[in-house]
């Protein structure tokens, strides 16, 4: 099994050991894209950038695609136990080892988790104590119905 995740730099690991909370949300390509340039423009005008790590899907599908349930028992199962190594991962929650090394080398792709390694050994480490997802509505794409009383 290859993975093809870069490994993270010390100072980033230690920069994400910091911080406690990871906000997901859904936003478009566009909105994403809005949102980068208005941050890269507020910190050329010297303004402080919101330093929240925040993971962005472009649509509720992918984020549920992503964040199962199953999904969401081995980052919490991660956080706890803290295995030493992606088969000891695949033990705690009772899974097959090649299902949950690809699951972690997503997780780990998309910033969620990393690993650090130790020898032939990987350990995959949640850096987070709290996962918020924020889902924003298309105030346009709502029902405007009034609500029974």
């Amino acid at each position: 099994m290859t993975d093809t995740t870069p490994p993270l730099h010390p100072m980033e690991r230690e920069q994400l050991r910091a911080e406690s909370t990871l906000v997901v949300t859904v936003k478009s390509a566009e909105e994403f894209h809005d949102d980068v340039t208005a941050s890269i423009e507020g910190l050329a005008a010297g303004d402080t950038a919101d330093s929240t790590p925040t993971l962005s899907f472009t649509s509720y599908d992918d984020l549920l695609e992503t964040l199962t349930p199953r999904t969401l028992e081995l980052i919490e199962a991660i956080r706890r136990d803290e295995p030493a190594s992606i088969n000891e991962a695949a033990r705690v929650v009772d899974r097959d080892v090649k299902n949950v090394h690809e699951e972690l080398s997503l997780l780990a792709r998309l910033g969620i988790i990393y690993f650090e390694e130790r020898g032939q050994r990987k350990r995959p480490v949640v850096w987070f104590d709290e996962l918020v997802i924020n889902l924003p509505f298309d105030p346009e794409a709502t029902d405007t119905a009034p609500a029974p009383s």
